[in-house]
């Protein structure tokens, strides 16, 4: 399980296609908020015929972004490409080398045994030539992976292969969208793709072969306005997370404030996993009621639990809950203390 907030940081990742020329503004003038990640993409948004002048466009919006750096300040967000191919990876992140510093990584579409090799490759090679870290964001997309009778085969020889670079998987993510397509599958705004029960079993055997090593992306919601759009969004968001997933792909700049919203941790869940980690070990009972007296404490069951919660908590906040004692300099992210970081408090 990941012990560093930087794996569980990257929230709503906005998806926008790479040629799109009023991004680098939207960005600098700050139109979508001050918590989120993009992706910029040159695959499936893009037109065959059109990636040589999308990716002309992306470099142009990120010397854009780097020169407004100098006189202006504005939240930065994380920044993906989504490339086509290891080939295409190697090129763009040459392409792109004198603006690297602004991208976090890449995103590697329709992963699969075909070319999770080349795929891997490249980006110990890029690893190999930077200072800074690049990372990688898998998709498990590819219709290979939906027999029974290879999947778990697949899956955990995808997992070998991404071993040699686990400390670059930023995230893992899941194609909800292109799973669906296969089978001819769409979701109305009541309904979530939990229920679509092919793809929720894709989905648990991901999170069951990936999720005690890797954080995992939940799922594009494609609904942004209308009726029930945020209601289904927030109960998909809770379904996300009751079955391991950890942040989640956005497509427009309406859902950032609802994935910020439900992965902000409640002062009780806070409470119990800062009593979790700072247990006194050495005490005769590992086992306790929590602050509320509603709900068992216990230290060598719910550990894990209570590292990615304080990462939570880091990331996105507390939410505000009357008449339960929090510290005040928890309350307010611009006021609060730094947490100590979880490898540090695998210590405690």
């Amino acid at each position: 399980m990941k012990n560093s907030q930087i794996y569980y940081s990257v929230g709503a990742l906005l998806y926008c296609p790479a040629n799109n020329q009023s991004v680098a503004n939207s960005i600098i003038n700050n139109r979508f908020g001050c918590q989120y990640s993009m992706a910029l993409c040159l695959e499936d948004t893009i037109n065959d015929n059109c990636v040589r002048e999308a990716e002309q466009t992306l470099l142009n919006s990120l010397k854009k972004i780097y020169s407004a750096r100098e006189h202006k300040d504005f939240f930065l967000p994380k920044i993906f490409i989504r490339i086509r191919d290891a080939r295409h990876l190697a090129r763009i992140d040459s392409l792109l080398s004198e603006v690297s510093e602004l991208i976090e990584g890449y995103i590697l579409p329709k992963f699969s045994m075909d070319n999770a090799g080349p795929y891997i490759n490249t980006i110990k090679d890029i690893n190999d030539k930077k200072s800074k870290p690049v990372f990688a964001m898998p998709i498990f997309e590819s219709p290979s992976i939906i027999p029974l009778n290879t999947r778990y085969d697949i899956l955990y020889k995808l997992k070998d292969e991404l071993s040699s670079i686990e400390e670059h998987v930023l995230n893992i993510r899941v194609g909800g969208n292109d799973l669906c397509n296969v089978f001819g599958f769409r979701r109305n705004s009541e309904q979530s793709i939990h229920d679509i029960k092919p793809i929720s079993q894709i989905f648990s055997d991901i999170i069951t072969v990936y999720g005690t090593d890797y954080v995992i992306s939940g799922p594009v919601w494609e609904y942004f306005n209308g009726d029930n759009w945020k209601s289904g969004l927030e109960k998909e968001l809770a379904e996300d997370m009751l079955c391991g997933f950890c942040g989640k792909t956005v497509i427009h700049p309406n859902q950032i404030p609802v994935v910020n919203e439900a992965y902000r941790v409640s002062k009780k869940d806070f409470l119990s996993a800062s009593a979790i980690l700072n247990w006194d070990k050495n005490s005769s009972s590992l086992v306790s009621s929590d602050t509320a007296k509603e709900r068992m404490n216990e230290y060598k069951t719910h550990f894990n639990w209570a590292l990615k919660i304080l990462n939570l908590a880091e990331v996105y906040g507390i939410k505000e809950e009357p008449c339960v004692n929090t510290p005040d300099f928890y309350i307010n992210r611009s006021h609060r203390k730094p947490m100590h970081n979880a490898a540090s408090l695998t210590t405690f």
